[in-house]
C-alpha cells in the first residue's frame, strides 16, 4: 500500500531534521568546541573572536537535538494512531526567534573567519584540519554555517507542501495551518533582521565615504537618495559639479574630493529636511533645474535630465 502524500512529507521533515542536527553538532561540538579549546591556550585567536563567530549556535543546537528532533521522531513512530505534526511545529515556532541573532551575525562571522585566517596561521590550520575530516564532506566551515540561515525557509516550504497535500477532513488541518502561519511570521522576523543588518551596513559605507563626521554618524538615519548634481551659479552663469546625499532628516551638499585618501566627499553644507521647500525652476539657459530652500540657505541645482530632476524633487 502506498504511503499517503502528507506522511511522505512528514518523513522528509524528520530526515532533514536529523541531517540538520548532525550539521549543528559539527558546528557546535566540533568546530566551536575545538577552536575554543585552542583559543583558551592563547596561541591561535582570542576567545571573544570564537564566540563572535559562532554567535548563539549552542542554544540552537541544544534546542533541535534535545527537544524538536526527539518530539518529531516520537510523533512519526505513533503516526498510525496520531497522524499529526502541526502541534509539534507550533511548539517549535516561538523558539525559532533565536535564529534572528544568528542570521544577523552571519556576515560578520564570515568576515571574522577570513580576517583571522590571514592573521593567525594556527587558526587557519585548525579549521583546515577539521575540514579534512570525513564528517565535513569536503565542505568549508562557511558552507556549514550557512545551514541554519537556510533552515527556516526550508521548514516553510515543507510545511506549505504538507498543508497542500492534507486531505480536507484530516485531523491535522487546523493545527498544520496554524503552524504554517507561525513559521511564516518567524521567517518574516528573520528576513527583517537581515534587511536591518543590510541597511546598517550600507549606511556605514556612506558614512565612510563622508569621512565619518561624528555629528552625521547616526544608526537611525535612512539614506533616501544620493547622486551627482550641478550647482548653478547665477553670478557668473556657470555650473560646478557637486554631490548630494538625501537622508530622512537632512540633505548633505558635498564636494567630491580630488585626492581620494580616506573620505570620498567633503560635506560643504548640511540642510535640515524640516521646513525645506523644493520647486522646479523654468530656466531656459539651465534646463532641469530646481530650487532647494531651507533654514540654512537656498541652492539652485541642475540635474542631468528631466527624469532625474523629478526624482530629486519627489
Amino acid at each position: 500500500m502506498q504511503e499517503p502524500e502528507e506522511k511522505k512529507i512528514a518523513l522528509e521533515l524528520l530526515e532533514t531534521e536529523q541531517a540538520y542536527v548532525n550539521r549543528l553538532h559539527l558546528l557546535d561540538q566540533v568546530f566551536y568546541t575545538e577552536l575554543m579549546k585552542e583559543a583558551k591556550t592563547g596561541k591561535t585567536v582570542p576567545e571573544e573572536v570564537v564566540k563572535m563567530i559562532f554567535s548563539n549556535i549552542s542554544s540552537i543546537y541544544q534546542f533541535h537535538a534535545e527537544f524538536f528532533l526527539p518530539e518529531l521522531r516520537k510523533r512519526m513512530e505513533d503516526w498510525n494512531s496520531n497522524p499529526c505534526i502541526g502541534d509539534v511545529i507550533q511548539k517549535l515556532a516561538p523558539f525559532l526567534k533565536m535564529y534572528g541573532e544568528y542570521v544577523k551575525n552571519f556576515d560578520k562571522a564570515v568576515e571574522l573567519i577570513t580576517a583571522w585566517s590571514d592573521k593567525s596561521p594556527p587558526f587557519q590550520e585548525l579549521i583546515a584540519d577539521i575540514q579534512k575530516r570525513k564528517v565535513c564532506a569536503n565542505l568549508t566551515l562557511q558552507h556549514h554555517m550557512l545551514e541554519p540561515v537556510q533552515r527556516i525557509p526550508r521548514y516553510e516550504l515543507l510545511l506549505k507542501d504538507y498543508v497542500r497535500k492534507l486531505p480536507p477532513q484530516s485531523p491535522d488541518r487546523g493545527g498544520a495551518e496554524k503552524a504554517l502561519e507561525m513559521i511564516f511570521m518567524v521567517a518574516k522576523h528573520s528576513n527583517a533582521a537581515i534587511a536591518e543588518m543590510e541597511r546598517l551596513q550600507n549606511l556605514w559605507v556612506v558614512y565612510q565615504r563622508l569621512g565619518l563626521e561624528d555629528d552625521i554618524v547616526d544608526p537611525s538615519n535612512e539614506l533616501i537618495k544620493e547622486g551627482p548634481i550641478q550647482k548653478v551659479s547665477t553670478r557668473n552663469n556657470s555650473t560646478s559639479e557637486k554631490y548630494l546625499f538625501l537622508f530622512n532628516n537632512m540633505l548633505l551638499y558635498c564636494v567630491p574630493r580630488v585626492i581620494q585618501v580616506g573620505a570620498e566627499f567633503q560635506v560643504h553644507l548640511r540642510m535640515d529636511v524640516e521646513d525645506m521647500k523644493v520647486r522646479e525652476l523654468k530656466d531656459t539657459e539651465f534646463p532641469h533645474t530646481f530650487l532647494v530652500s531651507g533654514k540654512q540657505r537656498t541652492l539652485e541645482l541642475q540635474a542631468r535630465s528631466g527624469e532625474e530632476m523629478n526624482a530629486w524633487i519627489k
